[in-house]
């Protein structure tokens, strides 16, 4: 038997349905805010800041921050077991990768929340 050492005990399907699931609220969340720019073609500051300082609009950029990094997560994990096969290079890589998705992750919060 087979055991991948970075896979941390995950399984193909569901690393396909992050994928799948989180793609599809990035689409969401990208129609939404293009029909909401076209809806509005004199958009100023105050009308977008008055946006997202919604609760509902916070929380739903708040599930695409999320799903921005599950996606990009699971596509460059892909990526680097299929690629790069020395195993402490591999875990390098997606540990660099890992933090720097959790820096943008704070980051995003921060700047949703004003914390």
């Amino acid at each position: 038997m087979v055991t991948s050492v970075t896979n941390l005990g995950r399984t193909g399907a569901f690393d396909w349905l992050m994928q799948r699931v989180s793609a599809v609220v990035l689409g969401v969340y990208t129609l939404f805010l293009a029909g909401y720019l076209l809806a509005s073609p004199d958009l100023d500051y105050a009308q977008w800041a008055g946006l997202f300082d919604q609760m509902w609009m916070r929380i739903f950029s708040l599930l695409a921050l999320i799903s921005l990094g599950l996606h990009a997560w699971v596509g460059l994990w892909t990526i680097t077991t299929d690629y790069i096969k020395p195993t402490a290079l591999r875990f390098l890589i997606q540990a660099v990768c890992g933090l720097i998705m959790f820096v943008y992750l704070v980051w995003g919060v921060e700047i949703l929340w004003g914390l």
